[in-house]
C-alpha cells in the first residue's frame, strides 16, 4: 500500500514537472536560437556597410585594382566563404573567387529575388529581409548578406560613371559568412540546457520525494503500526506527526476502544447465556 501511495504521489509530480521544463526549453531554445541568428545577421549586414564604405574612394576614382585588392583581402578572412560586388544587371564585377568573376547572376536565386520579385525592383529592404541561408557548392552551411550601393552626389559627378541622378543602386554587395560557429554555439547550448534541465529535475523530484516521505510516508508508516497496535489492544500514545494525521490517528483510537468494548461486552454475554 505504501509503495503505491508513493508511486501515485511521486508519479504524477515527475511527469508534471518533466513536460514544464521539457516546454520551457524548448521555447527558451527557440527565442535564443532566434536571437543569436539576428545577432549574426546584424553583424554581418554591419560588416558588409563598412565594406561599402571602404571601397567608395576606389569606386569614385575608378581604382579597379585598388577595389579588387579590398575584395581579396576581405575573402581571405576567417569564416568569409565569398564576397562579390555585383552591377545593376547582375553581372559580377569583383569577386574573391576571381573564377565567377564576369558571370551573370540569376535574378530568380536567393538574395536577388527579394529586390527582384515585383515589377519594379525594391531599392531598400530590411536587414532580416537581405539575410539568407544556404549550402554552397563546396557543401558549408552559408549566411550572406546582399547590401546594395546608393547612388550618391559624388558618385553622380564623378567623371569615370556615366549614370544619371535618378537611378537610386548602382550595384550590389554580397558576401557570405560559413554558419559553422553559429551552428556550434547552438549545439553547446543545446548540450548545456539539456544538462541544466536534469539538474532541475532531480533536484525538484528529489525535493518533493523528499517533503513527502518526511511529512506524509513516514507518518502514515507510524499511523498504520499505531493501528495494528491499538487493535491488537496495545496501550501506546499517538505518534508525533501533522496535526491532521494526529487528529485521524485519535479516531482511530476512539474506533479501536470501542471496539475492543463491544467485543468485551459480547464475550460477556456469552458467558452469561
Amino acid at each position: 500500500m505504501l509503495k503505491s501511495l508513493t508511486a501515485r504521489a511521486i508519479i504524477p509530480v515527475t511527469v508534471s514537472v518533466t513536460g514544464f521544463v521539457v516546454v520551457c526549453c524548448i521555447l527558451l531554445y527557440s527565442i535564443m536560437k532566434t536571437d543569436m541568428a539576428n545577432d549574426v545577421t546584424t553583424y554581418e549586414t554591419n560588416q558588409a556597410r563598412t565594406i561599402v564604405k571602404s571601397t567608395r574612394y576606389a569606386m569614385l576614382r575608378d581604382d579597379r585594382e585598388s577595389l579588387a585588392n579590398i575584395i581579396d583581402n576581405i575573402g581571405t578572412q576567417e569564416n568569409v566563404e565569398h564576397v562579390r560586388i555585383f552591377n545593376k544587371k547582375g553581372l559580377i564585377m569583383f569577386s574573391s573567387n576571381h573564377s565567377e568573376t564576369g558571370r551573370l547572376l540569376d535574378k530568380n536565386a536567393a538574395g536577388c529575388i527579394e529586390c527582384h520579385s515585383g515589377p519594379v525592383p525594391s531599392a531598400t529592404l530590411g536587414d532580416m529581409k537581405q539575410a539568407r541561408r544556404f549550402i554552397n557548392e563546396k557543401g558549408k552551411d552559408v549566411i550572406a548578406i546582399t547590401a546594395p550601393i546608393y547612388n550618391e552626389p559624388g558618385c553622380v559627378q564623378a567623371a569615370c560613371h556615366i549614370h544619371t541622378a535618378e537611378q537610386k543602386i548602382l550595384g550590389t554587395l554580397d558576401i557570405g559568412l560559413s554558419a559553422v560557429p553559429l551552428v556550434n554555439n547552438l549545439a553547446v547550448m543545446r548540450s548545456r540546457m539539456v544538462i541544466f534541465s536534469i539538474m532541475v529535475l532531480l533536484v525538484t523530484v528529489g525535493g518533493v520525494a523528499a517533503l513527502l516521505r518526511r511529512y506524509v510516508f513516514i507518518p502514515l508508516r507510524l499511523l498504520a503500526d499505531f493501528t495494528e497496535k491499538a487493535i491488537a489492544g496495545v496501550e501506546q500514545k499517538i505518534p508525533p506527526c501533522a496535526a491532521e494525521i494526529e487528529t485521524l490517528a485519535g479516531n482511530i483510537r476512539s474506533l479501536v476502544g470501542e471496539l475492543i468494548s463491544l467485543r468485551q461486552e459480547k464475550a460477556r454475554w456469552k458467558k452469561e447465556e
